[in-house]
């Protein structure tokens, strides 16, 4: 019988202690598993295993002034990860997904900067979506299915999303408008392909600030006016008219038969303060990695250059616009109290 009772307790024992064995592999599992994914069983923020944290959002090389390139892989500015535990929930386009809520908002005159339409969906839904798009001008993307289940907030985009724009965009005559208002030479600040929402934010706030009448940006290849983007002018979105055109260049070249001048940041260029930069002048601002393109830089009228003392070779984009935009200002300032 002792035996017997023994031998059951053995039994026991092992099972129990089999049961912790599996409870700690599952959890070795789960925080491994987590940890590739960037953050901890616990729910805190962490690097992962490719040094990603799960932000939601790309990071900016202060230093290099450029995109970071330590991440797997570079997302566009339209893709929408889940916020990060703890983040204010912030996020990079106001989003309306299914047939009838997207053409209800183009009916509705809801400004939309770019939709995404399932390959191959050719129904009577979907065309008409489509002709109200071509109407407004929308940049129209086919993309696969999984591109639309990857971005999707509700799981039920039906085939169909659209990016809305946090505010509507003004038109090159109205800031020229403004400018006429005023009483005051044409300041205008052009975006050639700027790809970071918060650096498009914080340009339009400096833009503001520096009494600049308006901001031009392409309608292609660019980020456009977000709910981020509002986010980051801290509110002077809706004070500063943004123009949005189909080619910067021509825009260019039609502002030039009305007299306005233009000057591109670049490091090759003459030191800004041996630049005249009063008049009426447009402020050019190229892209985070690569600058001012080509054809743009070629539509200059000259390049002025940031004097740079330091290590690291270039700056962020949105400071050196508002470096540049307030030598403007500085040298209007003096001409105005010398024509006094």
């Amino acid at each position: 019988m002792k035996s017997d009772r023994m031998k059951v307790g053995t039994k026991a024992d092992r099972a129990k202690a089999d049961g912790a064995k599996a409870d700690r592999m599952k959890s070795d599992r789960t925080n491994s598993d987590c940890g590739r994914r960037g953050f901890t069983h616990e729910g805190r923020s962490g690097a992962g295993k490719d040094g990603y944290r799960g932000s939601g959002r790309h990071t900016e090389n202060l230093a290099a002034g450029r995109l970071n390139r330590n991440y797997p892989e570079q997302r566009s500015t339209d893709y929408k990860p889940a916020a990060a535990s703890g983040s204010d929930g912030e996020k990079d386009s106001l989003q309306i997904e299914g047939r009838n809520p997207v053409i209800e908002a183009f009916r509705a005159g809801k400004t939309i900067d770019r939709l995404y339409v399932q390959e191959g969906l050719k129904d009577g839904p979907v065309m008409t979506i489509l002709r109200e798009a071509s109407r407004q001008d929308t940049i129209v993307e086919r993309v696969p299915k999984e591109r639309l289940d990857q971005i999707t907030e509700t799981g039920s985009h039906q085939g169909v999303i659209a990016k809305a724009a946090a505010c509507p965009y003004a038109s090159v005559e109205d800031i020229l408008k403004k400018a006429e208002e005023k009483g005051e030479d044409p300041f205008l600040i052009l975006l050639d392909d700027i790809e970071d929402p918060h650096n498009l934010g914080a340009i339009i706030r400096t833009a503001n600030l520096c009494g600049a009448h308006g901001v031009i940006i392409p309608k292609r290849r660019a980020v456009g006016l977000t709910a981020t983007a509002a986010k980051a002018s801290a509110g002077a979105i809706h004070y500063t008219p943004v123009a949005r055109v189909t080619n910067l260049v021509q825009t260019m070249e039609e502002l030039k038969k009305r007299g306005i001048w233009f000057v591109c940041a670049d490091m090759g260029g003459e030191i800004m303060y041996r630049q005249n930069l009063t008049g009426p002048i447009g402020l050019v601002i190229g892209n985070e990695g690569s600058g001012v393109s080509r054809l743009v830089k070629e539509k200059c009228d000259f390049t002025a250059s940031i004097p740079m003392k330091g290590d690291i070779d270039s700056l962020n984009a949105s400071v050196a616009a508002g470096i540049l935009a307030y030598e403007i200002v500085r040298q209007r300032i003096q001409r105005s109290e010398k024509s006094n």
